[in-house]
C-alpha cells in the first residue's frame, strides 16, 4: 500500500493511513471472492494498485466532483472506480448499479465492510434510468469500459442532471469511439467538456472522457439494450 500512496501522491492525490488501510481490505476481499465467482481477470497485487485503484482515483486529477455529490457508477463490475472514489471522498453519496446478483451481493459485503453507505443496485441500467428515484438524479455518472462509447452514452446520461457529468473511461484507443458518439451524445443533451489522455505507471494508456449534461434527455432514451446495439445513435 506505500507504493499505492506513492503513485497517488506523484499525481496529486493525498491518501491517508485509514484510506489505505480500507484499499487493503478491499484488494482482500477481492482476492478473496474471485476464487468463487469471476470479479477480475487482474490478481496480481501491484496490477489491482495499477490498474483498479490508481485508474479509479485518478478521476478526482481530471474532474472536480462536488462535495456531497451523488454519484451513479453503472456497470460497475467489482467496484471500479466507485468504490476507490468514495474511500478517498466519504462524503459522496455512491450508487453502485450492476445487472448481476452475485457481484451485488460481493459489493454489499465490501461496503460493509468499508463501512460505505453505497446504494447497491441489481438492475440493468436501460431499466433503472426510466425510473423517476434515478433518471436525472446524479450529479455524475461513472462508467469504466463497459461498451462503447455510443452505446454507452445512451446508458449513462439518462441518469445525469443538467449541470452535471457523465465520466467514461475508456482505453487509449478509443478516439473512433468518440466521433461516432458526437451526436447521439448531443440527441442525449450532452457536450464533451474535455478528453484528457494519460498513461499509467505500469505503461497502460487511458483516456478520459468529460460529458456535461446540458439538456433534459429525451424521456425515450435509453432504448431497450437490443435496440442500442442493433442501432446505436451514430
Amino acid at each position: 500500500m506505500n507504493e499505492l500512496k506513492q503513485m497517488a501522491r506523484d499525481e496529486g492525490i493525498c491518501l491517508t493511513d485509514e484510506m489505505l488501510r480500507d484499499f487493503a481490505i478491499y484488494q482482500e476481499l477481492l482476492l478473496d471472492w474471485n476464487n468463487r465467482m469471476n470479479l477480475t481477470a487482474i490478481t496480481e497485487p501491484r496490477d489491482i494498485l495499477i490498474k483498479h485503484f490508481l485508474d479509479s482515483i485518478l478521476l478526482l486529477r481530471w474532474c472536480e466532483i462536488p462535495r456531497n455529490a451523488k454519484v451513479i457508477d453503472v456497470g460497475t463490475g467489482a467496484g471500479f472506480p466507485g468504490i476507490p472514489l468514495k474511500i478517498v471522498r466519504p462524503d459522496l453519496q455512491l450508487t453502485l448499479l450492476d445487472s448481476l446478483q452475485k457481484r451485488v451481493t460481493f459489493l454489499t459485503e465490501v461496503s460493509r465492510q468499508l463501512h460505505q453507505d453505497n446504494q447497491c443496485v441489481h438492475s440493468r441500467a436501460e431499466d433503472l434510468a426510466h425510473e423517476a428515484e434515478h433518471r436525472e438524479q446524479y450529479d455524475v455518472a461513472t462508467a469504466r469500459a463497459v461498451a462503447s462509447l455510443p452505446a454507452l452514452s445512451e446508458l449513462c446520461l439518462p441518469f445525469v442532471k443538467r449541470g452535471g457529468y457523465f465520466l467514461a473511461m475508456k482505453g487509449p484507443d478509443s478516439q473512433e469511439e468518440m466521433e461516432k458518439a458526437l451526436r447521439g451524445i448531443h440527441l442525449l443533451g450532452g457536450a464533451v467538456k474535455d478528453s484528457p489522455s494519460y498513461t499509467l505507471p505500469d505503461g497502460s494508456g487511458r483516456a478520459l472522457y468529460i460529458i456535461e449534461k446540458t439538456s433534459q434527455t429525451p424521456t425515450k432514451y435509453p432504448r431497450k439494450q437490443g435496440k442500442i446495439t442493433k442501432a446505436p445513435l451514430i
